[in-house]
């Protein structure tokens, strides 16, 4: 159950365009698919390092019981905050964001450095990973279990990345997730506000 709740709040969570997802529609609308596949293992490389680094600092200080309380408080906070701004999120187009000459580079390492830097430069990514670890993992479950959880989460994203990527060439799938993602977007908002607000007095 609690590998099913993570999963789930990981998932919806990836449905959210925030930088990452829109650079990954941009890409596949503007270069081609091998290239756009690098921007999604860019990436899905810092999400990993992120994940694991949250898997890690945590266990470093699971056995600190106040500093883990005030952590999973901290990280309830910010699942409220950031299902807040979701349920409050509007309709976007994705062709209204700009490029440059660099983002349309046809080249392997250019746009896996593009991706990776995108993703490991946002602060929203590592404090999510520690929110969602905190919040959502009991401190019962063993490393060798929130591991898998990690690989897990790391493999969903580059799975996800690489679908939206495949699938972006159809305008009519481009249409449809401008029409609708913002639907999206707010039953998202909804789900990590309930988590946010009830999980730390589920777990204590």
């Amino acid at each position: 159950m609690e590998f099913l709740i993570l999963a789930s709040a990981h998932f919806l969570a990836l449905l959210s365009p925030g930088p990452d997802f829109f650079l990954i529609v941009r890409g596949g609308l503007k270069l081609p698919l091998r290239y756009a596949i690098s921007i999604c293992f860019g990436i899905a490389t810092a999400n990993t390092i992120y994940v694991f680094m949250a898997i890690l600092g945590l266990e470093s200080i699971r056995e600190i019981s106040w500093v883990f309380g005030l952590l999973t408080y901290m990280g309830s906070l910010y699942l409220v905050y950031i299902g807040y701004l979701l349920i409050r999120s509007n309709k976007q187009s994705f062709s209204s964001e700009k490029s440059s000459n660099f983002l349309q580079a046809h080249s392997y390492k250019k746009q896996f450095i593009v991706g990776f830097l995108s993703a490991a430069l946002n602060p929203k990514n590592i404090i999510f990973y520690f929110s969602l670890f905190t919040v959502l993992v009991s401190k019962e479950t063993s490393l060798d279990m929130r591991i898998l959880y990690g690989i897990w989460m790391a493999g969903i994203v580059l799975a996800w990345d690489v679908l939206i990527v495949a699938l972006i060439g159809r305008k009519r799938f481009v249409k449809y997730l401008e029409n609708h993602l913002w639907r999206i977007e707010k039953m998202t908002g909804v789900i990590l506000l309930g988590f946010g607000l009830t999980f730390p007095f589920v777990q204590s």
